[in-house]
């Protein structure tokens, strides 16, 4: 394979809170609009924006990672990006410079220029300082333009936009638009599937934002994507590892936080996924792994409470000796009892000893490396929830910036359960072994 061109621009922002999302899903749906086909990806772990930007640009999202995934899977899926592709967008995470590592080192490293969104809504002149600074703070960052957001109209985008430096261009301004906001809650936005309007306020965002231009929305630079090295980042060193096997996956409202990534290896390795939702009623498929995702199992505790069916087959499934992996939402349905935070407990299934309560606050956050008997992986974790649990864990997982989360794995006989959202391409191999029968 060769490299590819192809125009790319990654989004960030100062901080979180100042409109990436809401900014890269009108420019993702602006250029649809133009006839160009977008591909969207989302920097460092979140399951909640990918959903928007797919929605957006009119198909998946895929997940860039340095540390979760490594260089040469990331490079691998911008390289197949880039082939089909006539313009990619990713969106960074937290502020440009935040974490390790940060939206601002995965630009640098693959050569992505950047667009910073500033917020607007308090400010004017003083618009052009943040610019500067974000600019010259990294001077070898190539920052190519800024855009604002929560203007007051049109005056106000013009006193914006005379502040910047005259090399930095101006990519439009978002006005507060209320109806087109993304709800949200406590773990961030809602997930794309609960917004029913969800497309009408992302052509809204888009709207606003070509009215916001003085020409038709332009291309962003032309980068050059190296083709991978042997093996494309891993997945295809998995080809027919789970041939012929059955892998059931929960997902409804309660269990949605998986990484398109994480599916697309799973087939590649040759497995049958079988989704099926507990909230729904559905009966447990034949299968010959489980996979119990993260999600909301908090805001559904009447409906889970009653799947008395379902729990009996999870525990049938793990004493026949059969693999279940459950990460975070999936771990807490597995314990005796849940309680949200209003105080109502409800009890679950009762395959692990324990129990759980969500607290208003965060209880684990951060990058999470396990190493395994089937091998390392990495992931994160990110929640509200306080468990006890009667079983000692088999490891307790590391954090590689130092940060105080080191989320407990939990091992009973072919059971695998965290807090942990695993990224199955920091290592396939390990990834489908705690699948395979």
């Amino acid at each position: 394979m060769s490299a590819v061109r192809c125009p790319a621009l990654l989004v960030a922002a100062p901080a979180s809170g100042q409109g990436k999302t809401s900014f890269c899903a009108a420019l993702a749906r602006a250029h649809r609009r133009l006839g160009r086909r977008v591909a969207v990806f989302k920097t460092g772990a979140d399951f909640l924006d990918p959903g928007v930007l797919a929605c957006a640009a009119g198909g998946e999202a895929g997940q860039l990672d340095l540390w979760m995934g490594g260089e040469a899977e990331v490079r691998a899926q911008l390289h197949a990006a880039a082939a089909s592709a006539d313009v990619i967008l990713v969106e960074g995470m937290m502020g440009l410079f935040d974490g390790e590592p940060s939206a601002a080192d995965l630009a640098e490293r693959l050569g992505l220029p950047v667009l910073a969104v500033i917020d607007a809504q308090a400010m004017a002149q003083t618009f052009g300082a943040v610019a500067l600074g974000l600019q010259r703070y990294r001077p070898e960052l190539n920052l190519v333009g800024v855009a604002a957001n929560r203007v007051g109209g049109a005056w106000h985008a013009g006193l914006l936009r005379e502040s910047l430096p005259p090399d930095l261009a101006w990519f439009g301004a978002l006005p507060s638009l209320p109806d087109a906001a993304f709800a949200e809650r406590h773990l961030g936005l809602l997930p794309a599937a609960e917004i029913a309007d969800l497309d009408r306020r992302i052509d809204d965002l888009a709207d606003a934002l070509e009215a916001s231009l003085s020409g038709p929305l332009p291309l962003p630079p032309s980068v050059e994507f190296a083709a991978p090295g042997p093996g494309n980042g891993g997945l295809t060193s998995v080809a027919s590892v789970l041939a012929g096997h059955r892998i059931a996956i929960a997902r409804d409202a309660a269990f949605c936080f998986v990484y398109a990534a994480n599916l697309a290896l799973l087939r590649q390795a040759g497995a049958e996924l079988r989704e099926f939702s507990p909230l729904a009623g559905d009966a447990l498929p034949e299968c010959d792994a489980l996979w119990l995702p993260g999600g909301y199992p908090e805001l559904h505790l009447d409906a889970l409470a009653a799947r008395c069916d379902l729990w009996a087959a999870l525990r049938r499934h793990v004493q026949q000796g059969r693999p279940l992996l459950a990460e975070c939402g999936g771990l807490l349905v597995l314990l005796d009892r849940l309680q949200d935070v209003h105080g109502r407990a409800a009890a679950m299934a009762g395959v692990l000893a324990g129990a759980a309560q969500m607290d208003t606050r965060l209880q684990g956050l951060g990058l999470q490396q396990v190493d395994l008997p089937e091998g390392r992986l990495r992931g994160h974790s990110f929640h509200h929830a306080r468990a006890e649990i009667a079983e000692p864990p088999l490891l307790l997982a590391a954090n590689p910036n130092g940060a105080p989360t080191r989320e407990a794995v939990y091992r009973h006989q072919r059971l695998t359960a965290s807090f942990v959202h695993l990224y199955f391409p920091s290592n396939p191999h390990a990834a489908c072994a705690l699948f395979r029968a």
